[in-house]
């Protein structure tokens, strides 16, 4: 038998897309008043309908050789450089790399997949046309995925993997990481296919590919443009790829044409959003600096 919040949770009326689109009143305060409900909801599906021994989300998700390389540089930075060489420079500073296992992918979409089915509302990406199958995956954003498990993981991918591969590549956004944010997106032919060109209101995007070997489409690539030669770079992902690169740099994701795409695209930046200046140098930092998580307090800033 279901517990009284999860029930509740459940026979919630959740707002209309077009209320949604149209940021009414209403639909802030469906997501504050609700708020307690929802989140208590969530830890109570998980204990009650989600098998820890089948679903387990932890770094054993993760490529081998990428877990074992960040493992070393938190045991000593100095053999940062292993992480950095499974970096390659696919377009100019944009790296792809291999973040989860596509053996292990089916963990974690099978996983997804009782999240969708568990009937609690999650807000969509606001700031991507509502994506229809996609969800807040930070705190600070109304309607998130509150799942404790999710939560400890999704913090992990942030905390230990993307900010010091973020500095160790990037090191001028240094200071300006302190802040999460992050939300799925998924591409389909007949409802969200593409996102035109934009830049993000972060220091750093990784963008993570959730597809499962053989789950095949054609289209959705990824145009990154370098505003000073004119020249565009498309490319595509492939199971488990992440591509990482500063917000400023702008690009897009061109129409799909069958199957689908999903993936995680997460976030960083500064307290109350602050972002490095538009060509900032890039300062020398020990390397002791980079491995290290901030002690800070999440502000409950949300770009959308």
């Amino acid at each position: 038998m279901k517990t009284k919040q999860l029930q509740l949770a459940r026979a919630l009326d959740l707002p209309t897309r077009q209320e949604m689109l149209n940021r009414d009143h209403s639909v802030q305060q469906f997501w504050a008043s609700n708020d307690d409900l929802i989140s208590d909801a969530w830890k109570e599906w998980e204990a009650s309908e989600v098998d820890a021994s089948t679903f387990t989300l932890d770094d054993s998700l993760l490529d081998k050789n990428l877990r074992e390389a960040i493992q070393q540089a938190w045991e000593n930075p100095s053999k940062e450089h292993l992480v950095k060489a499974l970096l390659e420079e696919v377009a100019p500073d944009v790296f792809q790399f291999q973040f989860f296992d596509p053996e292990r992918l089916t963990v974690l979409r099978g996983y997804l997949d009782q999240v969708w089915d568990s009937n609690i509302p999650m807000r969509p990406p606001y700031g991507i046309v509502l994506n229809r199958r996609g969800v807040m995956l930070d705190k600070r954003s109304e309607g998130y995925l509150a799942a404790p498990s999710f939560q400890t993981f999704y913090n992990e991918m942030l905390n230990t993997y993307m900010r010091p591969i973020a500095r160790l590549l990037f090191p001028e956004i240094t200071g300006y990481d302190t802040q999460t944010f992050g939300f799925s997106i998924y591409y389909d032919p007949s409802t969200d296919a593409s996102i035109r060109p934009h830049t993000d209101a972060s220091a750093v995007t990784l963008n993570i590919n959730l597809n499962l070997p053989g789950e095949e489409f054609t289209g959705s690539e990824l145009d990154f443009y370098d505003l000073v030669t004119g020249k565009v770079t498309q490319l595509s992902f492939k199971p488990g790829i992440a591509m990482i690169h500063r917000g400023s740099v702008a690009h897009a994701a061109k129409p799909i044409t069958s199957g689908d795409r999903t993936n995680f695209v997460l976030w960083l930046f500064g307290d109350r959003g602050r972002l490095p200046a538009q060509g900032a140098q890039r300062p020398v930092i020990d390397a002791t600096k980079r491995w290290t998580t901030p002690v800070t307090t999440p502000d409950g800033y949300a770009p959308f």
